[in-house]
């Protein structure tokens, strides 16, 4: 293994990716993923055999995994090894491998690391220290007042945010709209809150946003969702029935229904579809109904909206919830205000198959699909899909063995997980460098006699 074959894993889900070694590690097959880890140099499955032995105590050998990964010099795995050593007890040798070198001026998220590093180890001053002269903007600040939550270090932090806070409630009326600490009024306000200091943070911020003493969008947000958590429903209401309402009403009508008022939450979402139908409220409407068990009412509340945008805003987010419940998936996309619109048939169709497929009609499923393929996407592989999901598992692994490519070895490891024969799985799964080899390989850039592209520039 090398350090640029452990970042594109990281950064491509390659070799074994979480969501598989998940299967492995659920099924019991935590020795064939830590074997796995070792032969193959799966960063995934070092990733999760460290996490399962950690959680059993199992230290020594977690530090074990992480060795050949370590020995690479990649940081993410020494990262990992350091985490290791902290929740062994071992914070000193934790902090001695992962201390930033200051000669070699270590860069900003370097010293974010170290510095949770540090308040994890219980060595919070050191922590706040080492990021104070680091606070030039808005990510530095976040992370100050992320790690110090519950060490009784609220205090300083306010003191440490106060000047910047300061500073972006006069930068709107000066039009210094990129001010570096744009969310200094929300961390404030988050800090006062944990200190106990509610009442406070609410009267501050509310003088902020009643006086358009603020610069983004996210510190509206905050403040609507402190009065919600407070349960400020007078300020809540005046706040988001006014012109701030496609930010914050959803934060209202969930308010009510957290502490209760699910039926009032319904009506002041409905009172304002009436009033101003934007799809925003549709949306929130419509989930909401889902969640409750209200498919029908759900349905009709976002119809009206399917022929507005495409699909993502009101129709997916009522299937996602569905994709294991094939019976309502079905009733959803054969209802008949559930129409084709905007060049996305091919959705319905597919979320069709598997809804049928899902209620063991698997022929029907295949035909379905047969009947309109998918041109991005091999069809023996959805028809294998189709039949693991009618639970034709062993139908399923004859269609992907046959089939043969990277694609088709990926999705049979996952049957064969399911089929109890775990060894094969990893076994057949592509390695690393065969992903890698099978990656689409860029164009060459045609290039002039004196080596300048040809390209048009954009």
């Amino acid at each position: 293994m090398s350090m640029d074959d452990l970042a594109w894993q990281a950064s491509n889900f390659g070799g074994l990716p979480p969501r598989r070694v998940g299967l492995l590690l659920e099924h019991g097959h935590l020795d064939l993923v830590i074997q796995a880890a070792a032969e193959r140099g799966e960063w995934f499955c070092a990733k999760g055999a460290v996490e399962e032995l950690c959680r059993t105590g199992k230290f020594a050998q977690a530090l074990k995994v992480t060795e050949p990964f370590v020995a690479t010099g990649w940081p993410t795995a020494v990262w990992a090894k350091a985490d290791i050593l902290l929740r062994a007890g071992r914070p000193q040798e934790a902090l001695n491998l992962v201390r930033p070198d200051e000669a070699g001026r270590p860069s900003k998220a370097e010293c974010h690391d170290f510095a949770e590093l540090l308040v994890r180890a219980g060595r919070v001053d050191e922590a706040i220290d080492l990021l104070v002269p680091h606070i030039d903007g808005w990510w530095t600040l976040s992370v100050l007042v992320e790690i110090t939550a519950g060490q009784k270090r609220d205090e300083q932090v306010l003191e440490l945010i106060a000047p910047h806070a300061d500073s972006a409630r006069r930068a709107r009326g000066e039009s210094r709209w990129n001010h570096p600490f744009s969310n200094a009024q929300e961390l404030q306000a988050q800090v006062l809150e944990r200190a106990g200091r509610a009442d406070e943070a609410i009267r501050i911020l509310g003088q902020d946003i009643a006086g358009d003493h603020y610069l983004t969008q996210n510190t509206l947000t905050a403040y609507a969702e402190l009065l919600a958590r407070h349960g400020r429903f007078d300020e809540l209401r005046e706040l988001a029935t006014g012109q701030n309402a496609h930010t914050v009403l959803d934060i209202y009508a969930g308010a009510l229904r957290d502490h209760g008022r699910a039926e009032e939450a319904e009506s002041v979402m409905r009172d304002a579809i009436a009033a101003d139908d934007w799809v925003g409220y549709r949306a929130w409407l419509s989930s909401v109904l889902l969640r409750d068990g209200r498919l029908d009412d759900a349905i009709a509340v976002a119809e009206p909206g399917f022929g507005w945008y495409d699909c993502s805003n009101l129709l997916a987010p009522l299937v996602h919830p569905l994709l294991d419940r094939p019976e309502e998936l079905l009733h959803l996309v054969e209802h008949p205000s559930v129409v084709p619109h905007y060049d996305h048939e091919e959705f319905q169709h597919w979320w069709r198959a598997f809804a049928l497929a899902g209620l063991g009609r698997v022929d029907e499923a295949i035909a379905l699909a047969e009947a309109r393929p998918d041109p991005w996407t091999d069809l023996r592989i959805v028809k294998a899909g189709l039949l693991s999901a009618a639970g034709h598992l062993d139908a399923a692994a004859t269609e992907l063995r046959a089939l043969g490519t990277i694609k088709a070895r990926e999705e049979l490891c996952e049957v064969l997980i399911s089929q109890g024969q775990a060894a094969e799985a990893i076994a057949v799964h592509p390695t690393v460098a065969e992903q890698r080899a099978a990656e689409p390989k860029p164009e060459p850039v045609p290039l002039s006699e004196d080596g300048y592209s040809l390209e048009p520039p954009f």
